[in-house]
């Protein structure tokens, strides 16, 4: 006998439709899968055989042929556990026809239960788009699922609670997406803004970065408060629209870090890698390529605490996906493509003893070891980044001063937020059908249509440009910060001043690079 019913694949962050079909004949007893199963499919027919057998049914003494259909293309993974079962079954008559419009995806314990698995968010999105309405998927994996509209997802606990369903003896319940995304909680941060003393020059750099999605460096000898500075970011980044929310949550579901509590990723990503961490780490990749902590900070932040000790290989394979938002992992298995919009945070110390320009401990470090220290991060990944900072020490008066937000001196991490939030939502207004996020995200064509600088402003840049010979990127990111700074302000033009702060963002290379 004959049976057909339909399932998912995953190729990057993206699914596609596999229709597995399977038909069970006289002859030899066996088992075989074709249609280019990976390792993982080809173990399912022992993990099927034991669960057929565990939940009561029969498990046919004949020749039985599976096929996964596109056959040209590679599964992987062991979800399809569950369409293999069923798929068995129906053929061999102990189950009725399955419908067509249904989709099933799930891994089997031996004794029938189902296990949580990766990419059931992009799967659960092409069902929609297939025109597959029912969606059958492990119950951990539910909530997370649900979220998409236009489907009814199935919490499935094992397969005898499958099988009662489709033998419309006992019918499961579908989960509503909508009651997740409501209740999701909002983030309640430890750390604020207003615990820090001083850097307000800092914290100003860091809200302009947040508020347009800059790429941030800042330097400064030890202790001075980078490392602090950048691990209060997640308080004061911009609220993500529902877009954003589903797809920071399709490749972290693909990657298996999708916290189980969590079915949609409402907040913005901060990853922060060792230094030790390698190329392929951070870019993505493997046998099977998944995403790396650049795809992972996709709409949110990478942090890179101490940036000359990351190897130099590792530092120059961010330079593509920083001017192109995505990054391709080619690997013997495929090609795949990762979106990786981030923002990069950098921090660093001016020289290997961290006091070089310290205005009151002495540097140990020759200048061959500064220039040398200092030429670890190159000019072209320099050049990507738009603001540079320099973090100086803070001083005693400083640290014990009482200051409170309210004073003015020290904002909190809420008001540094909504000025934020403000700017971004003018600038989303400002884009809304172009497909751009922020100002970090001006495309060329759009340059001067949306960074419009008075007469004063563009003499200005014009004088800077030939004074601090800058390159065409660099004149560009000093528009796009200007045009940030203008946001905060609430102007729609460009000022003189917006220019006046953005170039001096631009300049401490000067200071250490030259």
């Amino acid at each position: 006998m004959y049976s057909r019913l339909h399932s998912m694949g995953l190729t990057g962050i993206n699914a596609y439709k596999v229709e597995v079909e399977a038909f069970v004949a006289q002859g030899m007893p066996g088992f075989d899968v074709v249609g280019l199963p990976g390792d993982a499919v080809r173990e399912s027919r022992d993990r099927v055989r034991a669960a057929i057998k565990t939940c009561g049914f029969n498990y046919p003494v004949s020749r039985i042929t599976v096929n996964m259909a596109p056959a040209d293309v590679r599964k992987n993974g062991a979800i399809y556990d569950v369409p293999l079962l069923l798929a068995v079954l129906a053929s061999s008559g102990q189950l009725p026809a399955i419908s067509p419009d249904a989709v099933f995806l799930g891994e089997l314990s031996l004794n029938g239960q189902l296990r949580r698995i990766k990419g059931a968010l992009s799967m659960a999105i092409a069902a929609r788009d297939e025109g597959l309405p029912e969606f059958f998927i492990p119950a951990e994996n539910a909530a997370e699922a649900s979220v998409v509209e236009g489907i009814k997802c199935y919490p499935v606990d094992n397969i005898k609670q499958l099988i009662s369903h489709l033998c419309d003896v006992k019918k499961i319940k579908p989960v509503k997406g909508s009651d997740y995304v409501q209740s999701a909680p909002l983030q309640q941060y430890a750390m604020d803004y207003a615990e820090v003393k001083g850097q307000e020059a800092a914290k100003r750099a860091i809200e302009i970065a947040c508020a347009g999605g800059h790429n941030i460096l800042m330097i400064g000898s030890p202790g001075a408060g980078k490392s602090m500075l950048a691990k209060r970011m997640p308080s004061i980044l911009p609220d993500m629209t529902f877009e954003e929310k589903i797809q920071v949550t399709k490749i972290h579901s693909v990657a298996g870090a999708l916290p189980p509590d969590r079915p949609l990723i409402t907040e913005r990503p901060f990853r922060s890698p060792h230094h030790n961490a390698s190329a392929a780490a951070l870019s993505g990749g493997g046998r099977i390529p998944i995403p790396g902590e650049v795809s992972l900070a996709h709409n949110g932040v990478l942090f890179l605490d101490e940036l000359p000790e990351f190897s130099a290989m590792t530092m120059e394979v961010l330079r593509q996906p920083l001017e192109d938002g995505a990054v391709t992992v080619s690997r013997a298995a495929g090609r795949v493509t990762y979106p990786c919009a981030f923002q990069l945070v950098a921090a660093m110390n001016p020289c290997r003893c961290g006091y070089f320009g310290h205005p009151s401990k002495p540097c140990s470090c020759s200048r061959d070891s500064v220039r040398r220290y200092l030429a670890k991060i190159s000019g072209p990944l320099l050049d990507r980044i738009d603001l540079h900072v320099e973090v100086p020490p803070v001083d005693f008066d400083h640290l014990v001063s009482n200051e409170l937000p309210s004073s003015g001196r020290c904002r909190s991490s809420d008001e540094m937020r909504a000025a934020v939030n403000a700017a971004r939502r003018l600038a989303q207004g400002r884009f809304e059908g172009a497909g751009i996020t922020c100002n970090a995200r001006i495309t060329p064509d759009k340059l001067r249509e949306v960074c419009v600088m008075t007469e004063d402003a563009a003499k200005l840049l014009g004088t800077a440009f030939d004074k601090l010979q800058l390159s065409a990127r660099a004149y560009e990111r000093i528009l796009k910060i200007s045009r940030t700074i203008a946001d905060l302000d609430g102007s729609e033009k460009i000022e003189n001043a917006h220019i006046a702060e953005a170039i001096q963002y631009r300049s401490l290379d000067r200071k250490y690079w030259q």
